[in-house]
């Protein structure tokens, strides 16, 4: 997945998108403890799919905070 893909879906799009791949992940780990991994890379691929989520999630948590204070502070 590219940021600029994941930076166009909404904030509830982003979470369904964070648990499909957690499941990926999931799924991955079962195959690759039991050897039948064909792609071992994917791994790596897939946490760093969970990783970027994950940031873009916490950007948008910090802009919401950041237009709260700045809703609150000129009152």
């Amino acid at each position: 997945m590219r940021v600029n893909e994941l930076r166009e879906l909404t904030t509830e799009e982003l979470g369904m998108r964070l648990q499909e791949t957690r499941r990926a992940m999931f799924n991955l780990r079962q195959r690759w403890y039991a050897g039948s991994l064909e792609d071992s890379n994917r791994l790596p691929a897939v946490r760093k799919d969970i990783a970027r989520i994950l940031t873009l999630l916490r950007e948008r948590e910090l802009l919401e905070e950041e237009e709260v204070e700045k809703g609150g502070t000129t009152a």
